[in-house]
């Protein structure tokens, strides 16, 4: 599988790195291009690929090509692109709010996906989810498929208003995970744990959590309930987050990540 990145930003690393840690596909098919010389040159004497300053180039020949650069620069980047790319090829999108109707008549090109990765992709546990337009072959969605498979778990959805949704919470999501880490740390030292131990505690205690969630089943309030005795500590702690209005400004953070993607799409479009 040949595969060109336009754009190699922190996601577009992610998803080479995934592919060639999971043997998807070889550093002599991998083709990468960006405005970033350095950054260019970094990624090419990393991991081996195929590194070039043309971005017709690039695509030329790939099965498939990846767009993961920034929204603020889409318009130029499908300029660049109208018309380049042959009736085979599938063009896999990474651009957040960016939506399928902009990709595909930005590039004058059907067969495009969308996807909404997130950075735990770069460890392979990260959370893809994603959407096809209807001229993308069953073997197309496989290929789209696998690739997203290297980097963790990935969810196909038919209707493409969720994918703005879910850079809210996935995309963004782990924003806000390590947020809450950092200030759950710097509490800890406050009240006396040294640093490391405190950040310890705090990693091993999401993770196991997070675990905890998935493999139980059950509703996180039941999962919180349990944790909290009458009159204990957990509900003195639970109680100052309720006033404080962790769940408002949860929802907050939520509803701005989802606007702003909608605007960016809009930025794309121009």
């Amino acid at each position: 599988m040949k595969i060109a990145f336009i754009g190699a930003g922190v996601m577009g690393e992610a998803i080479i790195a995934a592919l060639l840690r999971q043997k998807i596909t070889t550093p002599g098919k991998v083709y990468a291009h960006d405005i970033d010389q350095v950054r260019l040159t970094a990624i090419e004497k990393k991991y081996k690929v195929n590194s070039t300053s043309d971005i017709a180039k690039a695509v030329s020949d790939c099965d498939v090509v990846v767009l993961s650069i920034k929204p603020q620069v889409l318009a130029k980047v499908l300029n660049n692109l109208k018309g380049a790319l042959k009736e085979g090829q599938l063009v896999l999108s990474i651009v957040a709010g960016a939506s399928i109707e902009t990709i595909g008549k930005g590039l004058q090109h059907d067969s495009v996906v969308r996807v909404m990765p997130n950075t735990p992709a770069q460890i392979g546990q990260g959370m893809s989810v994603w959407t096809a337009t209807s001229a993308v072959s069953q073997v197309q969605k496989d290929m789209a498929q696998i690739i997203l498979g290297a980097m963790g778990k990935e969810i196909y959805l038919q209707d493409e208003k969720y994918i703005d949704m879910a850079t809210a919470i996935s995309g963004s999501g782990p924003a806000y995970i390590f947020l809450i880490m950092e200030a759950l740390t710097d509490a800890a030292v406050h009240i006396g744990l040294p640093r490391k131990l405190a950040e310890e505690l705090v990693s091993q205690t999401v993770l196991g959590s997070a675990y905890m969630s998935r493999e139980t089943g059950k509703h996180p309030a039941e999962l919180k309930n349990m944790v909290t005795s009458p009159g204990g500590t957990t509900a003195e702690g639970l109680l100052c987050l309720e006033k404080g209005g962790v769940r408002a400004i949860l929802a907050q953070a939520v509803i701005a990540a989802y606007e702003k993607a909608q605007r960016l799409g809009g930025q794309g479009s121009k």
